[in-house]
């Protein structure tokens, strides 16, 4: 049943991997990004590596689309569309090598004779990994704090500038 999640998984994060690339827009390929991160969290979670899946869930799929966004709010999307540095076939092969290694590496644990351990949910994120709950709690806090800080940020009115602008 395992190998059929990561199967999917893997599926999904290529799908939403070429999508970013053929994407017009980029708050459409920023999204796609983060669920290609979310995508590998659950790859993450699923092999064992708690703590850098979450990690991973709300730094790759959380924070940093969140920042992107923003970004993107304050900037604009950018009209110009240049060409790529890299020739398309070269990508192609790049990707498609990309794939084959991860296949070389996956196939071992997913493999015949692999044995999962499956534990709940609670027990993982309360019991066992709470130090670093409470890390991403901080590191969650913190990034939200500063996007309020950059949100709330304007222009400092002088008297100067209130005497100009009372004169026109």
């Amino acid at each position: 049943m395992e190998p059929l999640f990561y199967t999917a998984l893997l599926v999904v994060a290529i799908f939403f991997a070429y999508r970013a690339m053929v994407a017009t827009r980029i708050l459409t390929a920023t999204l796609y990004l983060a669920g290609i991160s979310a995508c590998v969290s659950a790859v993450l979670y699923l092999l064992g590596a708690h703590e850098v899946a979450v990690i991973e869930l709300s730094v790759g799929a959380g924070l940093v689309t969140v920042l992107l966004v923003y970004a993107l709010s304050v900037v604009g999307e950018d009209a110009l569309d240049p060409g790529s540095i890299v020739a398309k076939p070269l990508a192609y092969v790049f990707v498609a090598g990309v794939v084959i290694a991860l296949i070389w590496f996956l196939y071992p644990l997913i493999g015949p004779g692999s044995t999962f351990v499956i534990s709940k949910l609670a027990t993982v994120l309360w019991e066992q990994r709470v130090l670093d709950v409470w890390i991403q709690i901080a590191l969650i806090f913190s990034g939200v704090m500063g996007i309020l800080g950059m949100l709330s940020e304007t222009a400092e009115t002088t008297p100067d500038h209130v005497e100009k602008t009372s004169r026109n």
